[in-house]
């Protein structure tokens, strides 16, 4: 099967359509000393607009949250604990802020293990998937069985919002 790179359009819709959708997909990353590596995509959250308490934009439109307003497919990535790169793409319409963060990846759990392995830094925020020589996302079978729960580490949301069950895990 020849790989395709999904296209701007893939992020252009609701996050709640495009989360579960990236499972199974595949995550390239051409590193700095021309080595390509392959991932397959096992776990992601939905984050969804200034609505959702747990979410960055519930806060408006910041310098950090920025490129959640744009029109989907760029990354959003920001550091946690100062060591922890947190690696999202951005969905919906412009003005619509949205993202979904990169959970997991085969033989990666958690995503800070995500962000370590793939080596990034804060020079990808806004990187244009679509376009990118260091990362995109290929195309791949749809996964037909995945579990959903709640999202990881959001109690400060309030119960609503912590219980939404906007993470999605492979089987």
């Amino acid at each position: 099967m020849e790989s395709i790179r999904l296209s701007s359009s893939f992020f252009q819709r609701d996050v709640l359509a495009v989360a579960p959708e990236l499972l199974g997909k595949t995550l390239v990353r051409s590193f700095d000393s021309g080595e390509t590596r392959r991932y397959r995509i096992t776990e992601t959250e939905a984050y969804r607009g200034e609505e959702d308490l747990a979410c960055h934009a519930s806060k408006g439109r910041t310098y950090r949250t920025e490129v959640m307003y744009h029109l989907g497919g760029k990354i959003y990535i920001y550091l946690i604990y100062g060591m922890y790169w947190m690696l999202n793409f951005v969905t919906s319409e412009e003005g619509h802020p949205s993202a979904v963060l990169i959970r997991g990846l085969e033989g990666f759990s958690g995503p800070g293990r995500v962000g370590r392995e793939l080596k990034l830094d804060k020079s990808f925020y806004g990187e244009e998937l679509s376009t990118s020589c260091r990362i995109w996302i290929e195309d791949f079978e749809p996964v037909e069985n995945y579990q959903t729960s709640q999202r990881v580490g959001i109690d400060y949301a309030g119960s609503v919002w912590a219980g939404k069950p906007w993470r999605f895990v492979i089987q």
